[in-house]
């Protein structure tokens, strides 16, 4: 998915926050939902992960393999993340600011990223399909998915979840300008009207309102209410409901998950526990428990999480099959190589596309025009 996703400023907009150091916490947390993807990508699944190497990740890491499997739930963690930092960024921003906030963190990143998979994948020696020219042009939209095109990026899915969520809070906390009244209120009615879509089964109000996905969002923003006020009751009972329909999806979806080339072994336990210590690791940050880890590092790291997460998957297929199959190094030490091959992309990715275009585009995006 920002959070799974790129990394929004974590300092909040001074007239609304109530800590002023960066959340830096928040930074590393990003990057370990990021790195549990990747593990799930690479060795906790079946499908073209297998033909990089040559068979079955469950062969590859026949004791890892099991616990490589949960670490799909990484999305839901950092949905949970989104939450808690849109909310913590929008609040008493202009929608416009909002806008090129959102526009300018997602897009340079994911342009390039698009470019370079479909790039990668159009050479003679890589094996993998790519998309045909006009899919991978509309891919730049990042409107792929509703529109029914192929992928060039397996991971996109979850920006089309986080665009919808932008789209919501835009129109009902920013637009209107956010307090916390409002900000319940939005939580409580989202909760209601995506329970009601899921018991409608409409398509449109299920992709509008995320029955799926909302509660995490929710929840998250239900956290940043407790980073401003720990004792506020409503924004625990935001939280709490939250987490009890959440892991209820989660557990729903995933446990005997119905794609063939899905681990179907995820305990019902095993899943519960890890999106609450998702929520208790957004917890713990949101109420200054972690404070202490405030290392400059963790910014670095979290610079990392949006570009590694976009590159990752494709990419790392074609990086396992050269490191495994190509140089015969084995599946153990092509594992972590070929992670850090990946990251080193990112960081390419945001010092030289990141770092330049960002601010362009913001600029641009969030000037008034007469």
């Amino acid at each position: 998915m920002r959070a799974v996703l790129p990394a929004p400023d974590t300092r909040p907009p001074s007239r609304a926050k109530p800590r002023e150091s960066r959340l830096r916490a928040l930074d590393g947390l990003r990057l370990i939902a990021a790195l549990m993807v990747a593990a799930y990508h690479y060795g906790g699944r079946d499908g073209e992960v297998t033909q990089a190497w040559g068979t079955s990740p469950r062969h590859q890491f026949p004791s890892l393999h099991s616990y490589f499997a949960y670490g799909c739930l990484g999305v839901q963690i950092f949905f949970v993340i989104s939450g808690f930092v849109i909310c913590m960024s929008g609040w008493g921003r202009p929608l416009r600011s909002f806008f090129a906030s959102r526009a300018s963190r997602l897009l340079p990143a994911y342009w390039a990223a698009v470019i370079i998979v479909t790039a990668v994948f159009a050479l003679p020696v890589v094996a993998y399909k790519t998309v045909g020219p006009s899919d991978a042009l509309l891919n730049l939209t990042m409107l792929q998915q509703p529109l029914g095109v192929d992928r060039v990026l397996g991971v996109c899915w979850t920006l089309w979840a986080e665009v919808r969520f932008y789209a919501l809070f835009a129109l009902f906390i920013v637009l209107p300008g956010a307090n916390r009244q409002r900000v319940i209120l939005f939580c409580a009615g989202w909760t209601l009207a995506a329970a009601i879509a899921q018991t409608a089964n409409e398509p449109l109000l299920n992709t509008v309102l995320m029955p799926e996905y909302a509660p995490y969002f929710i929840g998250g923003v239900g956290l940043y209410l407790l980073h401003r006020n720990r004792r506020d009751a409503y924004a625990w009972g935001i939280v709490g409901v939250s987490w009890l329909i959440g892991q209820h999806y989660a557990v729903d979806r995933l446990w005997h998950a119905p794609n063939p080339e899905f681990f179907s072994y995820r305990s019902s336990y095993g899943i519960i526990l890890v999106v609450t210590l998702g929520y208790l690791a957004v917890g713990a940050i949101a109420l200054g428990y972690l404070n202490w880890a405030n290392w400059r590092w963790l910014t670095v790291a979290g610079a990392l999480t949006y570009p590694f997460y976009l590159v990752h998957e494709h990419l790392g297929w074609v990086v396992i099959k050269a490191y495994h199959r190509t140089l015969h190094i084995p599946s153990y030490g092509a594992l972590p190589l070929t992670v850090a091959t990946m990251l080193l992309l990112a960081w390419l990715l945001n010092r030289y596309v990141e770092n330049r275009l960002t601010p362009k585009l913001r600029a641009a995006l969030a000037k008034p025009r007469a």
